[in-house]
Protein backbone atom coordinates (compact mmCIF):
# COMPACT_ATOMS: atom_id res chain seq x y z
CA UNK A 1 0.00 0.00 0.00
CA UNK A 2 0.91 3.36 -0.84
CA UNK A 3 -0.08 6.28 1.23
CA UNK A 4 2.57 9.12 0.75
CA UNK A 5 2.98 11.62 3.45
CA UNK A 6 1.57 14.81 2.32
CA UNK A 7 2.89 17.62 1.37
CA UNK A 8 5.89 16.51 -0.25
CA UNK A 9 8.12 19.72 -0.83
CA UNK A 10 11.14 19.90 -2.22
CA UNK A 11 13.30 23.25 -3.19
CA UNK A 12 11.04 24.62 -5.73
CA UNK A 13 7.67 22.75 -5.85
CA UNK A 14 4.79 21.03 -3.22
CA UNK A 15 3.38 17.30 -4.50
CA UNK A 16 0.04 16.96 -3.11
CA UNK A 17 -3.29 15.13 -4.03
CA UNK A 18 -5.66 16.71 -5.75
CA UNK A 19 -8.59 18.98 -4.60
CA UNK A 20 -12.34 19.85 -6.77
CA UNK A 21 -10.54 23.20 -6.45
CA UNK A 22 -7.68 22.23 -9.04
CA UNK A 23 -9.94 22.54 -12.22
CA UNK A 24 -9.54 25.88 -13.58
CA UNK A 25 -5.33 25.22 -13.28
CA UNK A 26 -5.94 21.69 -14.79
CA UNK A 27 -7.63 22.81 -17.50
CA UNK A 28 -5.18 25.59 -18.01
CA UNK A 29 -3.07 22.93 -19.64
CA UNK A 30 -4.85 19.70 -20.31
CA UNK A 31 -7.04 22.59 -23.16
CA UNK A 32 -4.10 23.11 -24.91
CA UNK A 33 -3.19 21.31 -28.10
CA UNK A 34 0.42 21.52 -27.68
CA UNK A 35 0.28 19.66 -24.31
CA UNK A 36 -2.20 16.66 -25.75
CA UNK A 37 -0.25 16.40 -29.08
CA UNK A 38 1.32 13.16 -27.86
CA UNK A 39 -1.36 12.32 -25.72
CA UNK A 40 -3.87 10.02 -25.99
CA UNK A 41 -6.51 12.41 -25.58
CA UNK A 42 -6.85 15.44 -27.19
CA UNK A 43 -7.37 19.27 -25.72
CA UNK A 44 -10.02 18.47 -22.93
CA UNK A 45 -12.76 20.99 -22.67
CA UNK A 46 -13.47 22.41 -19.01
CA UNK A 47 -15.99 18.95 -18.51
CA UNK A 48 -13.48 16.91 -19.45
CA UNK A 49 -10.99 17.80 -17.52
CA UNK A 50 -13.57 18.00 -14.61
CA UNK A 51 -13.98 14.18 -15.52
CA UNK A 52 -10.54 13.69 -15.24
CA UNK A 53 -9.70 15.55 -12.23
CA UNK A 54 -12.72 13.66 -10.61
CA UNK A 55 -10.74 10.19 -10.79
CA UNK A 56 -7.74 12.16 -9.83
CA UNK A 57 -8.98 13.45 -6.75
CA UNK A 58 -9.82 9.99 -5.71
CA UNK A 59 -6.33 8.47 -6.44
CA UNK A 60 -4.52 9.85 -3.84
CA UNK A 61 -3.39 6.47 -2.50
CA UNK A 62 -2.58 3.03 -4.40
CA UNK A 63 -3.83 0.13 -2.06
CA UNK A 64 -3.80 -2.64 -5.21
CA UNK A 65 -2.70 -3.71 -8.51
CA UNK A 66 -4.61 -1.48 -11.48
CA UNK A 67 -4.71 1.21 -9.43
CA UNK A 68 -3.01 4.85 -9.42
CA UNK A 69 -1.68 7.47 -7.50
CA UNK A 70 -2.03 11.00 -9.12
CA UNK A 71 -0.27 14.18 -7.57
CA UNK A 72 -0.43 17.55 -8.00
CA UNK A 73 2.73 19.64 -8.82
CA UNK A 74 2.69 23.17 -7.33
CA UNK A 75 5.20 25.95 -7.23
CA UNK A 76 6.38 26.55 -3.48
CA UNK A 77 6.72 30.01 -4.23
CA UNK A 78 3.44 30.72 -5.97
CA UNK A 79 1.11 28.11 -4.64
CA UNK A 80 0.30 27.48 -8.64
CA UNK A 81 -0.71 24.12 -9.81
CA UNK A 82 1.43 23.49 -13.24
CA UNK A 83 2.22 19.57 -13.51
CA UNK A 84 0.28 16.19 -13.01
CA UNK A 85 2.12 13.07 -12.05
CA UNK A 86 0.45 9.61 -12.11
CA UNK A 87 2.03 6.37 -10.76
CA UNK A 88 0.15 3.32 -11.82
CA UNK A 89 0.28 0.25 -9.76
CA UNK A 90 0.93 -2.99 -12.85
CA UNK A 91 1.82 -5.76 -10.88
CA UNK A 92 1.97 -6.17 -6.91
CA UNK A 93 3.51 -9.77 -8.05
CA UNK A 94 6.13 -8.69 -10.25
CA UNK A 95 6.46 -5.84 -8.67
CA UNK A 96 6.17 -3.11 -11.43
CA UNK A 97 4.94 0.25 -11.26
CA UNK A 98 4.60 3.38 -14.35
CA UNK A 99 5.01 6.79 -13.91
CA UNK A 100 3.50 9.54 -16.02
CA UNK A 101 3.77 13.22 -16.17
CA UNK A 102 2.14 16.37 -17.73
CA UNK A 103 3.52 19.58 -17.23
CA UNK A 104 2.27 23.40 -17.98
CA UNK A 105 4.11 24.83 -21.17
CA UNK A 106 5.29 27.97 -18.89
CA UNK A 107 7.21 25.59 -17.01
CA UNK A 108 8.94 23.40 -19.30
CA UNK A 109 12.81 23.53 -19.14
CA UNK A 110 13.47 24.71 -15.81
CA UNK A 111 14.13 21.19 -14.29
CA UNK A 112 10.80 21.45 -12.53
CA UNK A 113 9.45 18.08 -14.25
CA UNK A 114 12.86 16.29 -13.27
CA UNK A 115 12.56 17.59 -9.62
CA UNK A 116 9.44 16.43 -9.65
CA UNK A 117 9.32 13.00 -11.20
CA UNK A 118 12.28 12.32 -8.89
CA UNK A 119 10.09 12.23 -6.15
CA UNK A 120 7.44 10.22 -8.29
CA UNK A 121 10.19 7.52 -8.37
CA UNK A 122 11.46 7.44 -4.65
CA UNK A 123 7.55 6.67 -3.73
CA UNK A 124 7.59 3.71 -6.28
CA UNK A 125 10.76 2.19 -4.98
CA UNK A 126 10.81 3.26 -1.60
CA UNK A 127 6.96 3.70 -0.12
CA UNK A 128 5.59 1.19 -2.47
CA UNK A 129 8.30 -1.39 -2.94
CA UNK A 130 8.47 -1.46 -6.70
CA UNK A 131 11.35 -3.49 -8.34
CA UNK A 132 11.07 -1.98 -11.43
CA UNK A 133 9.21 1.24 -13.17
CA UNK A 134 8.79 2.05 -16.99
CA UNK A 135 7.87 4.90 -18.70
CA UNK A 136 6.05 5.28 -22.23
CA UNK A 137 6.03 7.91 -25.10
CA UNK A 138 5.16 8.76 -28.14
CA UNK A 139 7.94 8.53 -30.32
CA UNK A 140 8.43 11.99 -31.63
CA UNK A 141 8.01 13.70 -27.90
CA UNK A 142 11.26 14.36 -27.55
CA UNK A 143 10.82 16.56 -23.97
CA UNK A 144 9.45 13.09 -22.71
CA UNK A 145 12.16 11.01 -23.72
CA UNK A 146 14.85 13.98 -22.75
CA UNK A 147 13.23 13.64 -19.21
CA UNK A 148 13.32 9.84 -18.77
CA UNK A 149 16.76 9.98 -19.68
CA UNK A 150 17.80 12.35 -17.39
CA UNK A 151 15.73 10.98 -14.50
CA UNK A 152 18.45 7.75 -15.34
CA UNK A 153 15.79 5.54 -17.00
CA UNK A 154 16.69 3.17 -20.10
CA UNK A 155 15.52 2.96 -23.61
CA UNK A 156 14.14 -0.89 -23.62
CA UNK A 157 12.11 -0.50 -26.56
CA UNK A 158 11.61 1.30 -29.61
CA UNK A 159 8.54 -0.03 -31.52
CA UNK A 160 7.87 0.98 -34.46
CA UNK A 161 4.35 2.11 -35.78
CA UNK A 162 2.95 0.52 -32.87
CA UNK A 163 -0.31 2.21 -32.31
CA UNK A 164 -2.63 4.07 -34.80
CA UNK A 165 -2.78 7.60 -32.28
CA UNK A 166 -5.24 10.07 -33.71
CA UNK A 167 -5.51 8.43 -36.94
CA UNK A 168 -1.92 8.32 -37.69
CA UNK A 169 0.58 5.64 -36.93
CA UNK A 170 3.00 6.21 -34.25
CA UNK A 171 6.20 5.15 -32.44
CA UNK A 172 6.59 4.11 -29.21
CA UNK A 173 9.06 4.36 -26.72
CA UNK A 174 9.67 2.42 -23.59
CA UNK A 175 11.93 3.56 -20.52
CA UNK A 176 12.61 1.82 -17.60
CA UNK A 177 13.89 1.84 -14.07
CA UNK A 178 15.25 -0.94 -11.65
CA UNK A 179 14.93 -1.21 -8.06
CA UNK A 180 19.05 -1.29 -8.16
CA UNK A 181 19.61 0.74 -10.55
CA UNK A 182 17.50 3.53 -8.42
CA UNK A 183 19.35 2.80 -5.53
CA UNK A 184 22.81 3.16 -7.23
CA UNK A 185 21.83 6.80 -7.94
CA UNK A 186 21.15 8.03 -4.80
Amino acid sequence: MLRPDYPITTDRIILRPFTPADLDALNSFQSRADVARYLYWGPRSRAESAAALAKRVHSSTISQDGQFLAVAVELTATGQLIGDLNLEYLSAEHRQGEIGFVFHPDHHGKGLALEAATELLRLGFEELGLHRIIGRCDGRNTASKALMERLGMRQEAHLRENEIVKGVWTDELVYAMLEDEWKATR
